[in-house]
């Protein structure tokens, strides 16, 4: 809907046909119209439908890690081009960004108006960052999205990878709720941001492999030490591997239900 031509490749996941990288590339990019959103919006009731009393969240990619895929042309460790272009191309970079910050917040607040219960900005690669670069090239545009979304009446989740230094930064640019990966114990998140903030997360995805007995260990240890927190939303700490056996979360899910 916003003009850029996108692949899901199996195994490697979304590879864009001509990426970002010059201001001429830039210039082809065009604004997401709000009316535009139908056949999201009619993706979401078709959900909420299927759900019934079940919350969805609603979803967007953040602005960094966005433009991190429009500018590599698609998954990337290290993020060469990105890290060139906001070292010699600043104004560029945050050109970018902010397009992807407009961009993401209209797809969300299309998604809330049609009916989500709640909205989650996932910010995959912020971990790339040192906490200065986080918030000199990424938290800005992180920040223009949850302003342009605070008029919603539904919380507001954050989330990223590799982010335990930047959990406060990351819940500064306008959280109200703070998603947790699976490396940062919940009990540590709630001691960083100082006890007062709702948590989202964080099981293992690795965990869904493994013997049952060692996925349903993990979870009861998520579970006690999301009993510190003001409130827990129990969810994975990243996203479901596609191998992963639907029984075995449906398992998950029961025993969660089990002990609240």
């Amino acid at each position: 809907l916003a003009g850029v031509d996108v692949e899901i490749a199996p195994g490697i996941g979304p590879l864009i046909d001509k990426p970002i990288r010059t201001r001429a590339d830039f210039a082809r990019l065009e604004e997401l119209d709000p009316n535009s959103m139908g056949p999201i919006r009619e993706a979401i009731q078709l959900i909420i439908a299927e759900l019934g009393e079940t919350p969805l969240i609603g979803f967007g990619g953040a602005p960094f890690t966005l433009a991190s895929y429009l500018i590599e042309g698609g998954p990337s460790k290290e993020l060469p081009v990105s890290r060139a272009m906001m070292a010699n191309d600043p104004d560029l970079w945050n050109d970018i960004l902010a397009w992807t910050a407009r961009v993401t917040a209209t797809f969300i607040r299309g998604q809330v108006l049609a009916g989500a219960s709640a909205l989650q900005l996932f910010d995959s690669w912020a971990g790339r960052l040192g906490l200065e670069d986080y918030r000199k090239f990424a938290a800005p545009h992180s920040k223009n999205v949850m302003a342009a979304l605070e008029d919603l009446p539904v919380s507001r989740v954050h989330f990223g990878v590799h982010t335990r230094e930047l959990l406060v930064d990351m819940y500064g640019v306008g959280a109200t709720v703070m998603g947790v990966d699976y490396e940062t114990p919940l009990d540590e998140a709630n001691r960083i941001l100082g006890g007062t903030v709702p948590l989202q997360g964080n099981i293992n995805p690795g965990f869904m492999f493994k013997p049952w007995d060692e996925l349903e260990a993990h979870v009861r240890d998520v579970l006690e030490r999301g009993k510190s927190v003001p409130g827990h939303v129990v969810n994975l700490g990243h996203g479901v591997p596609s191998e992963t056996d639907p029984d075995v979360i449906t398992k998950m899910v029961a025993l969660v239900h089990g002990e609240i």
